[in-house]
């Protein structure tokens, strides 16, 4: 049985990703060092009141995989009455006809894991619907790295092509960066993570192809595991669960 923790535990576990965070932070090349990364608090299957403590100790970005519980918390009374400054991040897959449930979100911020041009055309359109007159949607490209079949994401030798696609026939959407999972397990004592290099490259490659400034291109890379060790390699935004609230019971669910 998985013990739950109690709302200060998860505070002082905040506390102390935050702490790692900057440690690792020192630990980054001086071409780095500029590039504040942004955690984001993955909060799947775990309660209201966890998300709560987290936010009165100062998190705001939070992470859901599930779109049935990122509607359910985001909707969710006392969040919304304690936490209004909440920023949803949606990091899980997203089928076309689950859209409009996430685009109704609360708080939205932002979708890590747009995996196509299909997609990301459906997100244009749509967005206007859901979104501020003149505001644009930021979304991520999700890049499967590691080339799992059970992942995931476009091929690396496709970013450039999916984020022309983005930047020249979606105006509704804001291209805020890459994102990748990688594959699970790696060590980081075994050297640098060849999902975090690669997710790097197709950084390089597709703001010299397309003219971007590489700095304002964001990374979504490592998770609890390997956050630190990703933080090092440049990435500026960490998605962390059970280093924040407690291991997490599996779950077969996939809305």
């Amino acid at each position: 049985m998985i013990k739950r923790m109690a709302e200060a535990d998860v505070k002082e576990c905040l506390k102390l990703v935050l702490t790692s965070v900057k440690e690792a932070c020192k630990r980054r090349s001086p071409e780095l060092q500029e590039l504040q990364p942004t955690l984001v608090a993955v909060s799947k299957t775990k309660p209201v009141n966890h998300i709560i403590a987290a936010y009165e100790e100062g998190q705001r970005h939070f992470g859901e995989n599930y779109i049935q519980e990122l509607e359910e918390k985001s909707n969710n009374a006392e969040i919304l009455e304690k936490c209004k400054e909440i920023r949803w991040h949606f990091i899980g897959h997203l089928q076309s006809n689950k859209v409009n449930k996430v685009l109704s979100t609360p708080n939205l911020y932002l979708i890590e894991t747009v995996d196509s041009q299909k997609l990301a055309n459906l997100l244009n359109k749509s967005w206007p619907k859901f979104g501020t007159p003149e505001s644009k949607l930021k979304i991520m490209i999700q890049v499967n790295t590691s080339g799992e079949e059970e992942k995931n994401g476009i091929a690396p030798s496709e970013v450039c092509n999916v984020a022309k696609f983005v930047l020249e026939e979606c105006p509704n959407l804001h291209l805020e960066g890459l994102m990748t999972i990688g594959k699970f397990g790696r060590d980081p004592n075994e050297g640098p993570n060849p999902d975090f290099l690669c997710l790097r490259q197709c950084r390089e490659d597709m703001c010299k192809k397309l003219g971007l400034n590489w700095k304002t291109v964001e990374l979504s890379m490592g998770m609890s595991d390997d956050f630190e060790h990703a933080i090092e390699l440049g990435s500026t935004n960490v998605r962390v669960g059970s280093k924040i609230f407690g291991f997490r019971a599996p779950k077969t669910a996939t809305a």
